[in-house]
């Protein structure tokens, strides 16, 4: 479900992330924005360790604790999603320009599948209207097992990190 994001988006969410900066009198650091140009160019899910990797295998310089601060920075100002499918480690997602979607996770090796279907945002629908809220957003995760045990296994086997699905 996820492609890498177009230039015209990266430059907007570059402008948004600047503009929040400024507003908090934070640090407009080149190393920052190498941060949020890598993330809005991958793919899918992504941990904080899979950022640093990835921008030092392209021969960028940047420290693991900018990665990790700029990560948090990023969630503050809505440009990055947070989630934690059931282990305590972190995993992140673009939210700029990107679809309202749900996750399947399985528990046995971690994969995870994202899924669309507009019945959810209608139940969210009404779910606002009975108890009188407007609802901005949700997050639901559904937890199970691969029914490819094979393909769970290779999986389970091939990482000590969990498998993560674009």
């Amino acid at each position: 479900m996820a492609h890498p994001a177009h230039e015209d988006t990266i430059e907007l969410v570059k402008e948004i992330f600047r503009s929040y900066l400024k507003e908090g009198n934070q640090r407009q650091t080149p190393e920052r924005f190498m941060v949020l140009e890598e993330i809005y160019r991958a793919d899918g899910h992504f941990d904080a360790d899979d950022i640093f990797f990835r921008m030092q295998d392209g021969g960028t310089r940047v420290s693991r604790a900018t990665v990790y601060n700029t990560l948090d920075l990023l969630v503050e100002c809505g440009l990055v999603q947070r989630q934690q499918f059931g282990k305590s480690q972190y995993y992140y997602e673009r939210a700029y320009a990107y679809q309202q979607h749900d996750h399947i996770i399985c528990n046995e090796c971690g994969h995870v599948l994202e899924f669309c279907d507009p019945r959810i945002g209608e139940i969210q629908d009404l779910i606002g209207k009975i108890h009188g809220m407007d609802i901005e957003s949700h997050s639901l995760h559904f937890y199970g097992k691969c029914r490819d045990t094979e393909a769970c296994a290779h999986r389970k086997a091939n990482s000590g990190k969990k498998d993560l699905v674009k």
